[in-house]
C-alpha cells in the first residue's frame, strides 16, 4: 500500500509539474544578451515597432563609425524618409519596358534599363525615397576610442525592455540605462558617472543601397538649429534638402546645452548624473515637459504585459543538448520583431537596425517578419501594419491597369508611398501578391468564433481588398485549351535564380494560388456573397505540380521522380542556378497545406534529395525555417529540428539574436520571423492534425512545453 501511494504520489506531482504554467519572467530573463566587449556584431536595440535605437557597448550611440561594418548603430522610424533633388525631373515611367508574356495583350514593367536616361531614372527611383537615419546620441568624452572601454558588462533586460552597460574608462566608472517609449519615438537614457555628458550627432543621408545611412563629410548639406530651449529642454530642427523634422531634448538635473561644431550638440550634466529623453518627430512638437523617469516605468509595463499576454514555448525541461541555442532564438527573435516591425508599414528586412535596399520594404517578406504574430497571440500588432495595403491600394491597381489586368497588383520593393521601385527582379514577382490573404485570414482565425463583432469587422474592412487581389491572381493564371488547365507564366518565382522568360509552373506559386483563391472563395461566403465561377474554375484546374524523372546526380543510381524548380525549367538539375537561392518549392507543403496539386510521396523524395544535394551555402535565412515546416507537414521531425539548427552561415543568430547572413546583411529579420512561424507549427499543428508537438521527434529528447500558440492553416 505505500509503494502504491509513493507511486500515486509521484505521479500526481509529475502531472502537476507537466500543467504548470510557464514561467515567462524566467524564460525570458535566462535567454537575456550579456555583452562583455567591444563587438561590433552584438549592438543592442530598443523600439517599439515603428522606432529603434541601437546602441554599442556604452548603451549609446557612441561609436557609430567603429560599428558600422558590424550591427550598426541606427535611430530609425517608419515615418524618416528622404530623397535627394531631381534636377533632371526623371519620371519613374521612364524606366518602364514593355513585356509580352502571352497574356494576350502588352505588359508595362519598372526595371532597370541598362543605359541612357532611362536607366537614370530607374536609377534615381530605386534611391529614392530613402529611409534616414535620425541622429546619434552618445556618450561625450574627449578622444574617446574603443580601446578605452574597460571591463564592459552589458545586458539587455527584455522583461522590462532595458539596456543597462557598466564600464570604466581609465579609473572612472560608468553606468548607462536605456529604453525606449512603446508608443512615442523617444529615447530616454540615465548615465552615472563623473563629468556625465552627451552628444547629438547628426549625418547626412547616403543614399547607399545597404549601409548606416551615415555620410559624416557632408556637414554644409544639411543644418541643425536650436528653436525652443528653456532651462531643462530644447528643440532642435533638422533641415535635409527638402526634409524637416524635429528632436526634442528633455533633461532633470541641472545640464548645460551647447553646439560644439555644425551638426554636433552636447548636453554636459553640472554633477555626475544626466538623466534625459530624446524625442524625434516629423511635426513641429510642443515644448517637451514629459519627465524621463516615467518612461521607464512605461517600458516595463509595455513588454511584461507583452511576455504576459502572448504564446510562449519552455525548452527546459528538453534533454537534447541543441535546445537550449533554440530557445534563445525563439526569444531573442520575439523581441527583435516586436521592437522593430510591427509598425504601420512594412518592415524593411533589417528591422530599423540599418538600410538595405535603400530602406525600402520587400511586400514577399511582409509574411516572414509578421506571419508569426497571431500565432503567438500578437494579431493587434499585425493588423496595424496590414491597414497599409488601404493606403496603397491606388498605386497597386495602377500597376495591375498599366499591365492589362483587372484587380490589383500588389508592389514588390516599395516605400511607405507604395510607389513601385524599378527593379529587374522585383518587378516580375508574385508570390507577394496572395500575401494579404494569408495574413488577414490567420487574423480572422485568431478572434473568437461567431457570432463576433470582431471578426465582422475584420471582414468589413479586408474584404474588398482580399477580392480585389483574387481578382487579380485569377485574371493573371492562362488557361490553356489543349491540355484543359491553367498555368502561371510570365514571372521570376520565389526562387529568383529563373528567368520570367522561360519559367512557368513554378511550384511554389502554384500552390499559392491554389490555397489562396479557395480562401478568398471563403471570404466571400463569410460576408454573404455568391463565389465567383472562375475562381472555382481555377481551382479545380490548376496545374499540379510537374515532376521530373531525369537522373539527377552523378551519385545516383536510378531516377527518382521530383518536383524541382519549376515545369518549364532545363532537364537537368546540376547547374548551379537551379539548387541554390530558396528551395521554395518545400513551401508547396509547409507554408500551405498538402493539396491535389500535390503528390506525397513525390513531395518526399524531393525534400530529401534537396537534403542532399542543395547548393546549402548560396541561401537565405528563412529557407530553413521553410524546410522545417515541409519537413514537419510530411512527419519527418527529425529534419524539421535540424532544418532550424543547420550549421550555416545563413543560419547564424548573433548574441543579440540577428540572422546573419554575410558582411552585407549582418541582421536579416525574415528569417527570425520564419522562425517564430515554424516553432508554432511544430508545437501547436496545422488544422486537421491531432498529434501535440508534431515537428518535434519521440525520441524522448524534446519535452516542449508550450502555451497559448495558434495552429497554421
Amino acid at each position: 500500500m505505500t509503494h502504491l501511494l509513493t507511486l500515486a504520489a509521484c505521479l500526481f506531482l509529475t502531472a502537476t509539474a507537466a500543467n504548470r504554467p510557464i514561467d515567462r519572467k524566467a524564460l525570458v530573463m535566462r535567454n537575456s544578451p550579456v555583452i562583455t566587449s567591444v563587438d561590433t556584431l552584438a549592438s543592442l536595440s530598443v523600439g517599439n515597432g515603428g522606432f529603434a535605437f541601437t546602441t554599442d557597448i556604452t548603451g549609446l550611440q557612441t561609436f557609430p563609425e567603429y560599428y558600422r561594418g558590424g550591427v550598426p548603430l541606427g535611430t530609425q522610424s517608419e515615418w524618416g524618409w528622404h530623397s535627394f533633388s531631381n534636377p533632371e525631373q526623371y519620371r519613374i515611367e521612364e524606366s518602364y519596358q514593355m513585356y509580352d508574356f502571352g497574356h494576350g495583350h502588352r505588359e508595362l514593367y519598372a526595371t532597370q534599363p541598362k543605359t541612357g536616361r532611362a536607366k537614370e531614372a530607374a536609377d534615381w527611383y530605386r534611391i529614392n525615397p530613402h529611409r534616414l537615419h535620425l541622429g546619434c546620441i552618445g556618450l561625450e568624452i574627449e578622444g574617446l576610442k574603443p580601446t578605452d572601454i574597460q571591463k564592459p558588462r552589458q545586458t539587455l533586460d527584455m522583461w522590462t525592455g532595458t539596456i543597462s552597460s557598466k564600464f570604466r574608462v581609465k579609473s572612472l566608472e560608468f553606468r548607462v540605462n536605456t529604453v525606449c517609449h512603446p508608443e512615442r519615438d523617444l529615447v530616454s537614457s540615465q548615465i552615472k558617472g563623473k563629468g556625465a555628458a552627451i552628444n547629438l550627432r547628426f549625418p547626412y543621408p547616403t543614399g547607399a543601397h545597404c549601409d548606416d545611412a551615415c555620410n559624416w563629410t557632408a556637414n554644409d548639406s544639411h543644418h541643425t538649429e536650436l528653436i525652443t530651449q528653456n532651462e531643462h529642454s530644447a528643440i532642435l530642427k533638422r533641415t535635409i534638402d527638402e526634409t524637416v523634422y524635429y528632436v526634442s531634448l528633455t533633461w532633470e538635473e541641472p545640464a548645460l546645452l551647447r553646439e560644439k561644431s555644425k551638426n554636433y550638440w552636447v548636453l554636459e550634466s553640472e554633477g555626475n548624473q544626466l538623466t534625459f529623453s530624446c524625442e524625434f518627430s516629423p511635426t513641429v512638437p510642443t515644448v517637451p515637459t514629459t519627465p524621463t523617469i516615467p518612461t521607464f516605468q512605461s517600458s516595463a509595463q509595455h513588454w511584461q504585459h507583452f511576455w504576459q499576454t502572448g504564446a510562449a514555448v519552455d525548452f527546459s525541461k528538453c534533454k537534447d543538448k541543441r535546445a537550449k541555442e533554440l530557445e534563445r532564438r525563439v526569444v531573442l527573435s520575439q523581441w527583435l520583431l516586436a521592437s522593430q516591425c510591427a509598425g504601420g508599414t512594412p518592415p524593411q528586412e533589417t528591422g530599423l537596425t540599418y538600410n538595405s535596399w535603400f530602406g525600402k520594404f520587400h511586400m514577399e517578406m511582409i509574411w516572414w517578419h509578421q506571419a508569426w504574430l497571431p500565432l503567438w497571440n500578437h494579431a493587434s500588432l499585425l493588423d496595424r501594419t496590414l491597414r497599409w495595403y488601404e493606403t496603397v491600394e491606388p498605386k497597386a491597381r495602377e500597376i495591375a491597369m498599366r499591365q492589362g489586368f483587372q484587380g490589383i497588383r500588389w508592389m514588390k520593393m516599395t516605400d511607405r508611398s507604395g510607389e513601385e521601385a524599378p527593379s529587374k527582379v522585383g518587378s516580375f514577382l508574385i508570390w507577394q501578391q496572395p500575401h494579404l490573404i494569408y495574413l488577414a485570414e490567420l487574423l480572422y482565425r485568431s478572434l473568437p468564433p461567431a457570432p463576433s463583432k470582431g471578426r465582422g469587422s475584420l471582414l468589413e474592412q479586408y474584404g474588398r481588398l482580399i477580392d480585389e487581389t483574387a481578382t487579380f491572381m485569377a485574371d493573371f493564371a492562362t488557361y490553356d485549351k489543349a491540355s484543359d488547365r491553367y498555368i502561371l507564366k510570365g514571372i521570376i518565382p520565389a526562387q529568383e535564380t529563373l528567368k520570367a522568360s522561360e519559367t512557368y509552373n513554378s511550384p511554389f506559386e502554384l500552390a499559392y494560388w491554389h490555397w489562396a483563391l479557395q480562401v478568398a472563395q471563403q471570404w466571400r461566403e463569410r460576408r454573404g456573397l455568391e463565389r465567383v465561377a472562375l475562381w472555382d474554375d481555377i481551382i479545380q484546374k490548376l496545374s499540379p505540380l510537374a515532376a521530373t524523372h531525369n537522373t539527377h546526380s552523378t551519385h545516383d543510381t536510378q531516377s527518382t521522380p521530383l518536383y524541382l524548380a519549376a515545369e518549364s525549367a532545363p532537364d537537368t538539375y546540376q547547374t548551379l542556378a537551379l539548387i541554390s537561392d530558396h528551395p521554395a518549392v518545400l513551401g508547396a507543403v509547409g507554408i500551405f497545406p498538402m493539396s491535389r496539386l500535390v503528390d506525397g510521396d513525390i513531395m518526399k523524395h524531393t525534400q530529401e534529395w534537396i537534403w542532399d544535394h542543395w547548393n546549402w551555402d548560396h541561401t537565405w535565412g528563412w529557407d530553413y525555417p521553410m524546410v522545417a515546416m515541409n519537413a514537419a507537414r510530411l512527419g519527418v521531425p527529425e529534419n524539421a529540428v535540424s532544418a532550424l539548427l543547420m550549421d550555416k552561415r545563413t543560419n547564424t543568430y548573433l548574441p543579440n539574436g540577428h540572422n546573419y547572413q554575410d558582411g552585407r546583411l549582418r541582421c536579416y529579420l525574415p528569417g527570425n520571423g520564419g522562425l517564430l512561424t515554424a516553432i508554432a507549427m511544430m508545437c501547436a499543428g496545422w488544422d486537421g492534425c491531432t498529434e501535440r508537438n508534431p515537428g518535434f521527434p519521440k525520441n524522448g529528447q524534446w519535452d516542449v512545453r508550450w502555451e497559448g500558440l495558434q495552429p497554421m492553416p
